[in-house]
């Protein structure tokens, strides 16, 4: 019984790996290629058809190279923790169930991912401040603020559902939306979540924490070339997380008609990350002035009404 439960483990890891890979590599093509057509450009041409083997190439070339560490920084958290990062957001989305009967099922699992999505920010302020450099101290510095700003109207959206559902259970929430989904039910919390997610994942444009114009790429400018390559699946597969959550909270998740569970929530996160990159591609950095404005005096009262109008409406 133990090996059978240890085999299903690991076959359940690597199939989540797997599919991991295939979303930050498609869409690390499909954004590139998204952002060169809104700049009139053709974004990856050369390797392969329609360049859809350059990310490969590029990811080669980085791993080949020789990984400098910073002669001020601290080595041992500068080393250690941009795989910690990578490593936190892989396990949250295997705490994520992919169908009724496909992944994990824990009784309070909404909770768990976003306490430990909470610990996110913290490890990248620990990469900024630990390489010695004044670009990567003030990127840190803007990601603790906006982790501030943005996660309280977050947690708010996420209650909201939880009170709808009466659970903190993700396969429960989903099951709840077997009628309608939360994103009609709940269209403020919809918004709400939506933009404090880009905010939380520092999607443009909430991207200040790299702002290449402004920080030299923030915390990423003294990071070598094998830790880039990091620094980039790390972006991506936090991308896949945020879709997931947005599919599985509001979307419906698995549910849908004719098609196997899992298709139907794949559907969904990837029909969200396209929205994602799109609005990478037709939206501009905001300034970090507004941009705590916004979630300070916007997105809070908004989250504060959603979870006022959700106890009214449908709590009995």
């Amino acid at each position: 019984m133990l090996i059978d439960s240890i085999g299903r483990l690991i076959v359940e890891v690597i199939a989540i790996f797997i599919l991991i890979v295939f979303f930050d590599y498609t869409f690390g093509w499909l954004e590139r290629k998204s952002i060169a057509k809104a700049q009139f450009r053709h974004g990856p041409t050369y390797v392969g058809k329609f360049g859809i083997l350059q990310n490969l190439a590029d990811i080669v070339k980085l791993l080949a190279k020789e990984n400098i560490i910073p002669k001020n920084a601290d080595k041992l958290v500068f080393s250690t923790v941009p795989p910690l990062i990578l490593a936190l957001f892989i396990f949250l989305i295997y705490l994520l169930p992919f169908s009724s009967s496909l992944g994990v099922d824990i009784s309070i699992g909404l909770l768990a991912v976003f306490v430990l999505l909470s610990f996110a920010p913290l490890l990248i302020f620990l990469t900024g401040a630990a390489s010695g450099n004044k670009f990567s101290l003030i990127s840190a510095q803007r990601s603790v603020i906006m982790s501030l700003a943005y996660e309280v109207p977050l947690i708010l959206s996420v209650a909201a559902v939880a009170l709808y559902a009466s659970s903190f259970n993700i396969a429960n929430i989903v099951n709840s939306q077997a009628r309608i989904p939360f994103i009609v039910l709940m269209p403020i919390g919809f918004v709400v979540f939506f933009i404090a997610m880009l905010a939380e994942l520092e999607r443009p444009p909430f991207d200040l924490r790299e702002a290449d114009s402004e920080l030299i790429a923030g915390w990423l400018v003294d990071v070598g070339a094998p830790y880039y390559a990091i620094a980039l699946f790390v972006d991506y597969t936090r991308m896949f997380l945020g879709s997931l959550l947005i599919s599985l909270l509001f979307l419906g998740g698995w549910l849908g008609p004719y098609l196997p569970g899992l298709i139907w929530l794949l559907i969904k996160a990837f029909v969200v990350a396209v929205v994602i990159v799109i609005i990478r591609a037709t939206t501009v950095r905001m300034r970090l002035d507004r941009l705590m404005r916004f979630g300070w005096f916007w997105l809070l009262p908004f989250a504060v009404l959603n979870i006022i109008l959700t106890f009214v409406l449908f709590v009995k």
